[in-house]
């Protein structure tokens, strides 16, 4: 279970992620973003070392309000295999040095989105300790998610979302997997093209208030 620590960070999150957001193709506002917290929630590491937060944020330096999320997982050392997803260091007023990632980079991060989208385990409130997150809606696809998936394989990052590569341990799948996290959110309803697996819709509250929900992540079977 993850705890939730009432005290500071210096920088911020939200500090951090305005000097590294517009470094990604998904951005779409000035340069120097500026931002509100507009929802998310949170997943427990079973091995409870790993901090794992889904952040959305309201940026409103363009022309108009955009909405993003941004997958991030804080850890107590550096995490080599994703340095590339490295978003900054942070000091903790409870546990010290955090170095926070991208999550769409970190094992445990994606492994935990796979095992929730297969039901496995159970989304968080991102404000309370040991609170499910109601909220949170998963929908499995006809052909369910698979068992014993891994990841990440490759990430990339496109206009408005990043795709993770998955498979299962040890072989490859009969067709790629792909893990689609939403980058820019719109709100909507699930994805009906029939290639999902599973995925995860929830809400969050825009620059004005109103409370929209929409896709999160999606698991695909890729056409060969």
């Amino acid at each position: 279970m993850a705890v939730i620590h009432r005290t500071t960070m210096s920088p911020g999150k939200l500090e951090l992620l305005a000097a590294w957001m517009p470094s990604k193709p998904w951005y779409r506002g000035g340069d120097a973003p500026l931002l509100t917290k507009a929802g998310g929630f949170r997943l427990d590491d079973p091995e409870g070392e790993v901090g794992i937060e889904f952040m959305v944020v309201t940026d409103t330096s363009g022309d108009s309000p955009v909405t993003y999320q941004v997958p991030m997982t804080y850890r107590g050392a550096p995490l080599a295999s994703a340095a590339d997803g490295l978003i900054g260091t942070s000091e903790h007023g409870v546990l010290g040095r955090r170095w926070i990632y991208d999550g769409a980079h970190d094992v445990v991060l994606v492994e935990q989105l796979l095992a929730l989208l297969a039901g496995r385990t159970t989304a968080q409130d991102q404000n309370a300790s040991d609170a499910p997150d109601p909220t949170v809606e998963v929908l499995a696809g006809d052909a369910g998610v698979p068992a014993g998936l891994l990841g990440p394989g490759a990430v990339t990052d496109a206009s408005d979302a990043t795709v993770v590569g998955v498979g299962p341990a040890g072989r490859e799948p009969a067709l790629p997997l792909a893990l689609s996290l939403s980058r820019v959110l719109t709100p909507g309803p699930a994805a009906t093209d029939g290639s999902a697996l599973g995925q995860l819709l929830t809400r969050w509250t825009d620059a004005d208030g109103a409370e929209h929900r929409g896709v999160f992540a999606v698991l695909r079977a890729e056409k060969a």
